[in-house]
């Protein structure tokens, strides 16, 4: 059985399981960023939390909702690693979309581009009949919009929050 923590080596500031993986020990804000060692964070998303489509989905646009798309993007990247194959693409990319806004509120413009446009990429193919009534062709609208937004200098701050679902038929 690998222990989950293992205390910092004198030669290793980071704490790493038995196998020598480094373990994310560190608080971390809202945005992901690490804290200092005995700051206050927020609530950790567990790296093995595997949630099913559903629960995913509303977990995550609760915490996009919220101004943590850091913390969705690590609940969507668990549903990404138990997905079938038939998903995978749209669970990465929807992972890499809000990994990607994360990156533009930390104010990392080159990084926002490459994640959005990833995830852009990897979403597109799911518009026709989306799965868990997934608003594809809306997280299209959106990511393209960013993009331009950022290409042409002009992104509002905040950006305007994805919405993950399709809105209710009336």
């Amino acid at each position: 059985m690998l222990s989950r923590k293992a205390a910092p080596s004198p030669t290793s500031p980071r704490e790493r399981d038995s196998t020598g993986k480094p373990l994310n020990g560190r608080p971390r804000d809202g945005l992901g960023r690490p804290l200092p060692r005995g700051a206050v964070g927020v609530e950790r998303i567990p790296d093995d939390l595997r949630l099913p489509p559903d629960e995913s989905i509303a977990r995550a646009q609760e915490l996009l909702d919220a101004g943590m798309p850091f913390h969705a993007h690590e609940i969507l990247e668990g549903t990404w690693k138990d997905s079938p194959e038939s998903e995978r693409m749209l669970w990465q990319g929807l992972a890499q979309l809000a990994v990607g806004l994360t990156h533009l509120l930390r104010g990392n413009l080159v990084g926002a581009v490459s994640l959005l446009g990833q995830g852009h990429d990897r979403i597109r193919g799911y518009e026709v009949n989306p799965p868990h009534d997934l608003d594809v062709a809306g997280l299209l609208d959106w990511s393209e919009s960013l993009l331009s937004s950022i290409d042409a200098d002009t992104v509002i701050n905040p950006p305007r929050i994805p919405r993950l679902l399709a809105e209710p038929r009336s």
